[in-house]
């Protein structure tokens, strides 16, 4: 095994995760709100599978803005003014990720909810 190029491999990608940071603010918006939801999985007591799924959540949306990023930027260099088949791609994309963060949105409300409801009333 190489290390060399594992550690090169490794600093190409958290790059373009900082890149994406930087320059996209729902990406930052996303991870705020990823952190959020993490605090929240080690104040209450959830299960090992409530915690599963909400990490597999978080990471669906972040993914798919990741995805989402690259796509914007493929379609800007094949055709960088603006055109109807480009914003078609960028909107179709944006709506995934959008069905992504609802439903993460909603499966993070059903497991934390009864928990913070519970807290409230105890």
């Amino acid at each position: 095994m190489d290390f060399k190029s594992l550690k090169r491999s490794f600093s190409y990608a958290i790059s373009g995760i900082v890149r994406v940071f930087r320059e996209e603010q729902n990406f930052r918006i996303q991870v705020a709100v990823g952190l959020l939801v993490l605090c929240a999985m080690f104040v209450f007591d959830l299960s090992g599978l409530e915690r599963a799924i909400l990490t597999l959540a978080i990471a669906l949306v972040l993914v798919l803005e990741l995805m989402n990023s690259i796509f914007e930027r493929v379609v800007d260099l094949l055709k960088p003014r603006v055109h109807q088949h480009v914003k078609e791609v960028k909107d179709v994309m944006a709506g995934t990720v959008l069905v992504a963060a609802l439903t993460a949105t909603l499966v993070g409300v059903l497991i934390i909810g009864p928990y913070v409801v519970r807290s409230l009333f105890d």
